[in-house]
């Protein structure tokens, strides 16, 4: 009785084994190339909004190459990347790596350090609009500021800060 049930465990369990129809199926080719690291490493920002670093990535990974206005007597390209948070305009090499870029997204999320800052100076007053900016150049690296208006009551103050914290 013993080697029935253990027989018809062990044909129970390799039937499904052969009833599976394997497909095999090609991929596409894949193409791997570098993005621009040093740009994303200037300008990252841990605490960035979501859109700031979405936004950041696709300017990255834009390949000038792949695009139809594109041709080799040209030294730089200039293109636009927009969302309805902010806008980068980048200035790309013939080869594609990133020269400079002008970024600047209005009314996102502060990171913690600049609203720690700004709680600790400021403990009444509220932001009502904020700026943030980013100018990068392959030389310089990135810049970034944050430029906010507060409003406590009918009192109104424009303030600067950097990611840190710090005011300007």
């Amino acid at each position: 009785m013993k080697k029935v049930i253990l027989g018809l465990l062990a044909l129970g369990l390799a039937i499904p084994a052969f009833t599976q129809d394997v497909k095999v199926e090609e991929l596409t080719e894949v193409v791997i190339r570098p993005m621009n690291f040093k740009y994303l490493n200037a300008t990252d920002a841990r605490e960035a909004a979501v859109p700031v670093r979405l936004l950041e990535r696709a300017v990255a990974s834009y390949d000038i190459t792949e695009a139809d206005f594109y041709m080799d007597d040209f030294d730089f390209y200039t293109v636009s990347f927009y969302i309805p948070d902010g806008k980068i305009v980048a200035e790309y090499d013939a080869n594609g790596k990133i020269l400079r870029t002008i970024e600047k997204f209005k009314n996102i999320a502060l990171p913690n350090d600049v609203k720690t800052a700004l709680l600790e100076r400021f403990p009444n007053w509220t932001v009502s609009k904020d700026v943030y900016r980013v100018t990068y150049t392959d030389e310089n690296g990135a810049k970034k500021i944050y430029k906010l208006l507060l409003v406590n009551g009918d009192k109104k103050m424009r303030v600067k800060m950097d990611p840190a914290g710090e005011f300007l």
